[in-house]
């Protein structure tokens, strides 16, 4: 009877440890916190079922206030007007590139660049136009490809701004510094500088719309 009473006994205090820890996690305190789920890189996504981490999705353009500043890079600000396009750099201030002056033909998909050096980076910018919603930017150099982003004005004015940064292109001019060039409405490889500038390290812009398709394009080489 005494080795039944000793084995009930170690029995009671076994199945007490097995049941301690769930018991302990379902009285925990309200607001504990939760175990630390796996990390994903910043800008990334998980998949739910394979645990594949994957590039996030463009966002499309920012919609800003007319008159709101964007910083585009250290040095230089971007914004945009009803009129057009405005951005200020430390080389020249108030620059702008308009919509409304009739240079831009906005009933067909087209984009436009201005190119000029910003401490020891190129600075690109431009006027995208064309059907349906943007997405991304992409501009190829000849030094390859590069990202830039997408600014517009709210209520679908139907054009907005496209900004990216590359490194300095391997042509110099004269004074053996880049120059700011620009080129492109979108009808085609249309150049406003001589072959020498670096207008031609600039190879294509492309915006893309949000069914991966090309919303306007504009190819100089």
């Amino acid at each position: 009877m005494a080795r039944m009473i000793t084995y009930l006994a170690t029995a009671s205090v076994a199945a007490a440890l097995v049941v301690a820890p769930s018991l302990a996690h379902a009285l925990a305190p309200a607001g504990a916190p939760a175990p630390a789920a796996a990390e994903s890189p910043a800008g990334a996504k998980v998949s739910e079922r394979s645990g594949e981490v994957r590039p996030a999705a463009a966002s499309g353009p920012r919609v800003v206030a007319p008159g709101e500043r964007v910083r585009a890079t250290p040095g230089v600000e971007l914004w945009l007007t009803r009129d057009g396009k405005h951005w200020s750099t430390p080389d020249q201030e108030d620059q702008f590139r308009s919509v409304t002056d009739g240079n831009l033909d906005l009933s067909r998909p087209g984009v436009t660049v201005q190119s000029e050096p910003v401490g020891d980076r190129y600075f690109h910018s431009g006027i995208y136009h064309g059907e349906g919603d943007a997405d991304r930017v992409e501009i190829v150099t000849e030094d390859g490809r590069a990202d830039g982003k997408l600014v517009t004005l709210a209520g679908k004015p139907g054009w907005g701004a496209w900004y990216a940064t590359t490194g300095l292109p391997g042509v110099s001019t004269p004074a053996d510094s880049p120059a700011k060039t620009e080129a492109g409405t979108g009808t085609g490889p249309a150049k406003t500088a001589a072959d020498s500038s670096p207008t031609g390290f600039v190879r294509s812009v492309t915006v893309y719309d949000t069914e991966g398709g090309v919303l306007a394009e504009l190819t100089l080489r």
